[in-house]
C-alpha cells in the first residue's frame, strides 16, 4: 500500500486521558512508523502544549456540562488539510465534520464505534427523557454510523447495539495497550497506608461508570484500602458516598495522573476492582492486567471480553455487590490463587499488540479504497475479527462465573 494521507478526526482527545485518546495515540503512532501522514484532529485546549507531531487543532468553547471538556467550534478554514481517508473517533462536532468532508472530498469514511452513547444522555438535558420515550438513541446511532463506508467497534459486546441501530457489518478491531509504557512509569511513593490490601479503580468519575458500587465493595473487605486514579463531575458525590458508609478514611482519590505515570498505579496494587456496565473496551481492565494485577469486575457489553473470567480475573452481574466482595476476597485470601490468576492476567492482557491492531486497521482502510489487503489480518465481512470469534465467548451475554 502507498503511503497514506489519514485523518483521524476525535472531540476528545490530550489533555483529555481516557480510551479513546489512547486508542487513536496508538493508531497514530502505528500508522506512521508504518510510513502513512497522519493528522490526529482534535479540539484546542488554550492551556496545553502539544508534544506530539501530529495533532491538528480546531477552534474551540468550553461544554458547561462538563466544565473539564472542550467542544470544537469549527470554521470554515479549520479544515485545508485534504485527506487520502477520514477515520472518525467520536460522533460529535469533529467527527460529524470529518464525515461531512469525506462527502465533499469524495474519499472514504471509517467510523469507530468506541461509546456507548445510550449510558451518556444525561449530559444531554431532556436526551435521557426522549430516549426513553421514543427509543431516540438507536436512530441517532443508525444515523451517524450509517452513513460510513466501513465501522469498526472494539468490541464483539458492542455488536448487538450496532445492529440495533441497523449497522449488520461493522468490523470488531480490539484496542491495544502499549504495554511498553506501563512498564517505564517511574516509581511513586505508594498511596496505600502500610499493611493494607491494596484495591485500585481507575477511570472518570462519572455516573454511568458506577465507582459508588466499588465503594460498597470496599465496605465489606475490612483491611481493604481503595485508591481511585480518575477525575470527574461525581467526585464529590464519591466522597459523600463514602462518608456514609464509614470508609472514607480507607479511600484515597489521587486524581488525574499523566498515563507516563499510570503503570506504577498497577504495579503497587493488588487487586483492580470495576463496576461500569456501560463499556465498550474497558481498556482499564487491559492495563491492569497487563501489568499482572487480576481484576474483579461487572461483566456486561464491553467487559464480557475484556476479562477471562475464572482465569484472569472474575466478572459478575451488573449491581451485584455480594458477588464482588466474594470474588475480591477470593483472590486476596488464597496466596496460591492469588499468584496463579496474577500470571494469567499477565498472559491474556497481552494478546493484543498496537502493531497488530494498526494491520487490521489498514485492511479495513485498503476494502474502503478499493485495494487488496496486504496483511493476513483482514477482519472477516460478517463482523467479527478472528481474535474476537476464536475467544468463543458470546456476545453481550453474561459469563459469570465461568
Amino acid at each position: 500500500m502507498n503511503p497514506l494521507r489519514i485523518g483521524l478526526f476525535t472531540d476528545t482527545f490530550l489533555p483529555d486521558q481516557n480510551g479513546i485518546v489512547t486508542s487513536v495515540c496508538l493508531l497514530s503512532d502505528e500508522l506512521r512508523a508504518l510510513g502513512h501522514q497522519v493528522d490526529v484532529v482534535a479540539p484546542r485546549f488554550p492551556e496545553h502544549l502539544d508534544r506530539r507531531p501530529d495533532v491538528r487543532r480546531v477552534a474551540s468553547v468550553r461544554y458547561p456540562l462538563l466544565p473539564t471538556y472542550r467542544l470544537a467550534w469549527p470554521g470554515r478554514r479549520s479544515f485545508e488539510q485534504r485527506y487520502d481517508l477520514i477515520h472518525t473517533h467520536t460522533p460529535l462536532t469533529l467527527g460529524l465534520a470529518g464525515a461531512r468532508l469525506a462527502r465533499k472530498w469524495g474519499v472514504p469514511h471509517v467510523a469507530t464505534y468506541h461509546t456507548h452513547l445510550e449510558a451518556y444522555t444525561h449530559y444531554v438535558p431532556g436526551m435521557t427523557q426522549l430516549n426513553r420515550a421514543v427509543h431516540f438513541m438507536p436512530k441517532v446511532v443508525g444515523r451517524l454510523y450509517g452513513e460510513a463506508d466501513a465501522v469498526i467497534t472494539p468490541t464483539a459486546g458492542t455488536l448487538d447495539t450496532l445492529r440495533q441501530a441497523g449497522i449488520t457489518d461493522a468490523v470488531v478491531i480490539p484496542t491495544s495497550i502499549d504495554p511498553a509504557v506501563l512498564e517505564a512509569a517511574p516509581p511513586i511513593a505508594s498511596p496505600w497506608p502500610p499493611g493494607t490490601r491494596r484495591l485500585l479503580t481507575v477511570g472518570r468519575l462519572a455516573r454511568e461508570k458506577r465507582f459508588d458500587l466499588v465503594l460498597d465493595t470496599l465496605a465489606d473487605l475490612p483491611g481493604a484500602h481503595l485508591v481511585i486514579l480518575g477525575e470527574g463531575p461525581e467526585r464529590t458525590h464519591l466522597e459523600d458516598h463514602a462518608q456514609r458508609l464509614g470508609v472514607a478514611e480507607h479511600v484515597t482519590f489521587v486524581g488525574v495522573r499523566p498515563w507516563t505515570e499510570i503503570g506504577a498505579y498497577y504495579r503497587l496494587a493488588e487487586l483492580f476492582v470495576f463496576a461500569s456496565d456501560t463499556e465498550t473496551q474497558g481498556l482499564v481492565l487491559q492495563e491492569a492486567q497487563l501489568m499482572g494485577v487480576p481484576v474483579v469486575a461487572v461483566g456486561a457489553r464491553g467487559t464480557l471480553t475484556g476479562v477471562q473470567s475464572g482465569y484472569s480475573g472474575y466478572l459478575t452481574a451488573p449491581g451485584d455487590v455480594p458477588e464482588l466482595v466474594r470474588r475480591a476476597r477470593e483472590l486476596l485470601e488464597s496466596p496460591e490463587q492469588y499468584a496463579r490468576f496474577s500470571r494469567q492476567a499477565r498472559e491474556f492482557g497481552g494478546r493484543t499488540t498496537p502493531a497488530g491492531v494498526a494491520r487490521q486497521v489498514l485492511a479495513v482502510y485498503a476494502r474502503t479504497l478499493g485495494l487488496p489487503p496486504e496483511s493476513p489480518d483482514d477482519p472477516r465481512a460478517d463482523g467479527l475479527s478472528a481474535p474476537a470469534e476464536a475467544a468463543g465467548r458470546p456476545r453481550n451475554n453474561p459469563v459469570y462465573g465461568r
